[in-house]
């Protein structure tokens, strides 16, 4: 909408400024125009206000927003710019188009507009040759306007330069005068035909600035129209095979005519109808989401017409359109011979082709738009006598356009639809039933063999995880045993480092090696009686066992507990004697500490002896004892 009035004003603005008639005998119409012109500013300004932007991908619609944005933002310091009412200046100085020169800063707007209309339009070519050609002729034009208000300065017909004389009645005439000039600028701009030599220094200066415009009009006309030229070799080559590099391949290798020909009647056929031979590459730069939505608005209506795909998941035909490829064929050619392995299946988009006998001769059926073969070879379908060959030779009668799917593809997307492959082959197993090509021996033997090998993978899977779980107790285990070793000789060194702080004294050292003979003499005791005890209880077990024969697992029980409990006793027993120990070595510093008190006092009595400790630890053994015998008894009491 903003073209329109931005145009206008870059036009009607210096052509009024430059020639005062037309200004003035079309007044009214001019200030008509302004003002509607100035209407449709206005109204893009409050449209801009309420018009959404895009934060971090999301749409902003709230007014608030959209006011702070647009009118903190430096557009709107220019469309207010250029509408402030100059035209008030007409009071005092009058009719002078001049004071409306603030309406030429809204180019930007003029520039976004042109942008937007060139990502929209279905022709972007011809819109970039039309842009061009505008900004041409606007060049042109200001560059006319100006010629003719510098020979009015300069004085109309003062030399060969400038405008003729306006009095002439041949020049004289407004659009006489417009067309002039117009055609002069053009003259220069395009460096085409011979101008006036310039007589003065103004001349010469408006000479030089319109070369050095003229220079860049040229550049841009020619780079521009280069680019337009290539961006229409690279859709053709994106669009269409490139049929220069197969011509040169196909005349270096001294290919025959006949075969050339034929190749060349097909690019010409693929070119002139326009057959998209590369539908995926063009696409490829879309997101996948999008290219599912073509694909499924130009392929799923003929995939859908498929026997073994009808009452599929909508999800598998959106895959699958996905993999469909485009293939044109020549009169003549064979779209498949019978006995060829199938790799694919067509559907047929365009054309017809005929089902023929061997000699190539005998046709059984024609094939229309819409029909399809070729399902059954890539379904692999156990039993199939065929051997998912073909079993009939197709030809194209004149040019015929097919779609064909690959059993790779299919396979891969079925690998992710396992309910909806089990659907097809069903089907394909029914259409071959049909057609008497499915034994059902071999397939039910081809089922079984599928069973046992799915068996097998299923025991070598266990198998790894069984082999994994078993390294990684293997690494636990080492770990443990260098934790225990790392245990061990940390004990090692704390008994190093208080055997180190034990008194050097000879009597002090000759007690505490009694006193550790003793202790070692009662843990033997007690080894050797638990060991007898053990014994006995293993003898009461066993003619349990032979009064008893049906009682073996409770005798075998109570074995275990009993080989537990006596582990534990000793366990004690030595655990006690290390406290004992313990308990020695304190009572022994206790004691030093006592014996000196009564040396400091002149008390000469000895304190707790030695042999008082090892009556009392010998008194705790002795009961220790008499209590694991009391049990012992008991416990082979209840086990007989």
């Amino acid at each position: 909408m903003m073209i329109v009035p931005i145009v206008y004003n870059w036009v009607i603005i210096i052509l009024r400024v430059s020639f005062t008639a037309i200004a003035l005998n079309y007044l009214t119409v001019w200030l008509t125009l302004d003002y509607l012109s100035d209407l449709m500013y206005t109204v893009d300004i409050i449209i801009t206000l309420h018009s959404g932007y895009l934060d971090q991908g999301i749409l902003i619609k709230d007014l608030g927003r959209l006011r702070k944005r647009y009118l903190c933002s430096k557009h709107f310091l220019l469309d207010l710019a250029s509408l402030l009412p100059t035209d008030f200046l007409y009071f005092a100085f009058g009719i002078k188009t001049l004071v409306r020169i603030n309406r030429l800063l809204r180019i930007p707007r003029l520039n976004e507009a042109l942008d937007r209309m060139e990502t929209r339009t279905s022709y972007p070519n011809m819109f970039r040759i039309t842009k061009l050609m505008i900004y041409i002729f606007v060049i042109i034009h200001w560059n006319a306007c100006l010629y003719f208000a510098l020979s009015d300065y300069i004085g109309f017909g003062n030399d060969s330069w400038v405008y003729p004389n306006i009095t002439d009645p041949i020049f004289g005439s407004v659009h006489r005068q417009y067309f002039y000039c117009f055609w002069f600028s053009a003259q220069i701009l395009t460096t085409i035909g011979d101008t006036s030599l310039p007589c003065r220094e103004e001349e010469y200066l408006f000479m030089i600035a319109d070369m050095l415009i003229a220079v860049l009009v040229f550049a841009s006309v020619v780079g521009n129209v280069g680019n337009i030229v290539t961006s229409i070799r690279d859709r053709d080559n994106v669009f269409f095979p490139n049929h220069e590099l197969v011509k040169a391949y196909l005349q270096s290798h001294h290919i025959s005519k006949e075969l050339r020909q034929r190749i060349d009647n097909w690019y010409q056929h693929v070119h002139i109808n326009k057959k998209i031979m590369r539908e995926n590459e063009i696409l490829q730069q879309l997101p996948l989401h999008m290219r599912t939505e073509i694909a499924v608005s130009v392929h799923l209506p003929t995939l859908s017409k498929v026997t073994i795909f009808q009452n599929c998941d909508k999800s598998l035909l959106e895959e699958l359109v996905l993999k469909l490829t485009s293939q044109v064929f020549s009169p003549g050619e064979y779209v498949c011979r019978k006995g060829d392995v199938g790799h694919e299946m067509y559907i047929i988009r365009e054309g017809k082709l005929a089902v023929v006998a061997d000699d190539g001769v005998t046709e059984f059926a024609v094939l229309n738009a819409g029909n399809f073969f070729g399902e059954i070879s890539i379904l692999n379908i156990k039993g199939n006598k065929s051997g998912n060959r073909r079993t009939a030779n197709i030809r194209s009668i004149g040019y015929s356009d097919l779609f064909s799917l690959s059993k790779e593809d299919l396979t891969d997307v079925l690998s992710e639809f396992p309910a909806a492959k089990c659907h097809l082959e069903e089907k394909g197993r029914q259409i071959l039933t049909k057609m008497g090509m499915l034994e059902e021996n071999a397939a039910a033997e081809e089922v079984e063999a599928e069973k046992i090998e799915t068996r097998i993978s299923r025991l070598e899977s266990n198998l790894e995880d069984l082999q994994t779980k078993l390294a990684r107790l293997m690494v636990e285990l080492e770990s443990s045993n260098r934790k225990m070793q790392a245990r061990v000789e940390r004990l090692e060194l704390e008994v190093a480092a208080l055997e180190s702080q034990l008194p050097e004294h000879g009597q002090d050292r000759e007690r505490e090696e009694g006193r550790g003979e003793g202790v070692g003499r009662e843990v033997e005791w007690e080894r050797e009686e638990a060991e007898g005890e053990e014994e006995e209880h293993s003898d009461i077990n066993a003619e349990t066992q032979g009064q008893e024969g049906d009682r073996d697992d409770v005798t075998k029980k109570g074995d275990g507990e009993s080989t537990k409990s006596t582990k534990e006793e000793i366990e004690i027993v030595v655990e006690g004697d290390k406290s004992g120990l313990g308990e020695s070595d304190n009572q022994k510093d206790q004691k030093d500490d006592d014996g000196e008190k009564c040396r400091e006092k002149g008390d000469d009595r000895p304190g707790k002896g030695d042999g008082a400790e090892i009556e009392s630890r010998n008194r705790n053994v002795e009961k220790s004892g008499e209590r694991e015998s009391e049990e012992w008894v008991e416990k082979a009491e209840e086990d007989k």
